[in-house]
């Protein structure tokens, strides 16, 4: 929602009355703050799993620089995405609404609605930034609009010049093959080895051979901080999306971060000085699980042979010591910005958020990756890391418990920065936490509503309850209402194992989240999501 005049002065003075002590915007001068707004820049994960980073308290993750952060920066515990899958949840964060409006609640899907959108990177640009987008955006249409450099990871996003083409170029294009071939059993689209057949391997995990300043994240961060060294000498912020690939499978992590993790054995977790610690819902019973989790459970799948995993749990640990490695390599080019930033002498204009688009199982619920298709419920995938950075900050280094998304981002930014907005044909669903932000006043949200194709989840403070959906219009592979509902009471379930939805002392409270759930579908346009459906029943 846009803010009126009257209330952006408000804010800005009490944005200027808290950074007084410190080095910070509030510093500049009124001539110099009005010819330049302060830059933004924002450090994307695919598939971080919100747990894993030190500061959460993790057994094992090394994240020293994340860790850092967070000290100087606002934690949201509670963020979560609106729909656990790359595409949509990137695209709220992007657009500012919900997968249900856009008609994006799995990878690929095209509407109208997505057409006439106006991207957060219009906004920037339309208010005389510089954008920039680096790595992977998985995001397309008027979503995708307003960059004025990008350059992407994926060659369909940016052909010609792509990461994909440049490490080939650079030599290592059989090396990235056999990375990508984890997964995909053959090289990335757009490359030599594209149609050559090479060997998957056991839950997508292998080592990489590439060189340390050749990797994904590495491709990332080069172009980051070379924006950043060429941003210090413009009279323009900028808006930089920088996106990492990683922790995402295929799960092929460099030698030198693995090395980190002992996974010759489960042990009492590394910061014990042990091997790593088993997940404690590895051997959930199968049948808690949705249907298409089962089927991954029986090695249904060739990727993720679970099966194998549990005949040699040396496959385990292998998984997920590279997926922490993985997340280790990610926290070392976050210090690498973040160390530019400084050194350009910027750290103190600059807005940073760290996020991910969705989690990854990592072992929880005898799970790997995400099973988007699946299942939309468990706090493995929806509940994301958010850190915001904003100097001066009397909040910096609290966390906050209040339930927020990454559509939020969206008009967040709009407020705390004062953005001209342009008319929009889809009012802004996203919640301003700038009161949070700054003054830690609670954003009073009852419940957040995250949707995909197959099941709804209504989220609460401390209950959820997963709703399975009709999806037959679209994928009849993905009807799992014959399985039931779930319900978890995550006060005294945090693991999310014991499903209450049958249980008599949780009703009230089942229904009165069944009733959220209508609320959210009355109030919320379900535009794309119906041209989706009737895109397919015409075909």
């Amino acid at each position: 929602m846009l803010i009126h005049e009257s209330i952006n002065k408000i804010i800005l003075i009490e944005v200027l009355v808290l950074t007084t002590a410190s080095l910070s915007f509030a510093q500049k001068s009124k001539s110099e703050s009005a010819k330049k707004k302060p830059n933004v820049l924002i450090l994307f994960s695919d598939q971080h799993n919100k747990k894993v980073m030190g500061f959460e308290g993790h057994p094992d993750a090394i994240t020293p620089n994340l860790d850092k952060l967070a000290k100087e920066s606002v934690v949201f515990d509670r963020a979560y995405c609106a729909t656990g899958i790359c595409a949509p949840s990137r695209s709220s964060l992007m657009s500012g609404l919900y997968s249900r409006t856009l008609g994006l609640l799995s990878n690929g899907e095209k509407t109208e609605v997505m057409n006439e959108v106006v991207s957060l990177a219009t906004v920037f640009k339309q208010n005389n930034y510089n954008t920039y987008a680096f790595g992977k955006r998985h995001t397309s249409q008027a979503v995708d609009a307003g960059w004025d450099v990008q350059q992407s990871h994926l060659c369909n996003e940016t052909p010609g010049n792509s990461y994909t083409e440049w490490v080939e170029k650079m030599g290592y294009g059989k090396e990235f093959a056999s990375d990508w071939s984890a997964e995909f059993g053959k090289g990335s689209p757009c490359s030599s080895y594209a149609n050559e057949k090479l060997p998957i391997a056991d839950l997508a995990t292998r080592m990489s051979a590439l060189p340390e300043d050749m990797t994904m994240e590495a491709f990332t961060t080069r172009l980051t901080v070379q924006m950043i060294k060429d941003q210090a000498k413009s009279e323009k912020p900028f808006f930089c999306w920088a996106t990492f690939y990683r922790p995402h499978q295929p799960y092929t992590p460099l030698k030198k971060y693995m090395d980190m993790y002992d996974v010759s054995s489960w042990g009492k977790g590394r910061i014990n000085g042990g091997a790593i610690s088993k997940p404690e819902s590895l051997y959930e019973p199968k049948e808690n699980i949705p249907p298409m989790l089962q089927s991954i459970r029986d090695g249904n799948n060739k990727v993720w042979d679970v099966d194998k995993a549990y005949a040699n749990e040396q496959l385990w640990r292998n998984y997920i010591g590279a997926y922490y490695a993985l997340v280790t390599e990610i926290d070392h080019h976050v210090g690498e910005i973040l160390k530019a930033l400084n050194d350009a002498g910027m750290t103190n204009e600059t807005i940073v958020i760290y996020c991910a688009d969705h989690g990854d199982f990592v072992g929880d619920h005898g799970m790997v990756e995400k099973a988007a298709a699946g299942q939309n419920v468990y706090e493995d995938i929806l509940n994301i890391p958010l850190i915001i950075k904003y100097p001066g900050n009397k909040e910096n280094g609290k966390h906050i418990g209040e339930l927020v998304s990454l559509i939020d981002i969206y008009p967040t930014l709009v407020e705390l920065l004062g953005l001209k907005m342009p008319e929009l044909k889809y009012p802004l669903q996203g919640e301003s936490m700038v009161q949070t932000l700054l003054s830690g006043n609670p954003m009073k949200r009852k419940y957040f509503v995250s949707e995909s194709w197959s099941q709804a989840t209504v989220i609460t403070k401390d209950r959820k309850l997963g709703i399975m959906l009709d999806p037959t219009a679209i994928h009849k592979n993905w009807d799992f209402r014959d399985f039931g509902d779930m319900f978890f009471d995550r006060k005294t379930d945090p693991l999310e194992t014991d499903n209450k939805i049958n249980d008599n002392n949780y009703q009230k409270e089942i229904r009165t989240l069944r009733s959220y759930y209508d609320e959210f579908v009355r109030i919320t346009p379900a535009t794309g999501k119906d041209e989706i459906v009737n895109q397919r029943i015409k075909k």
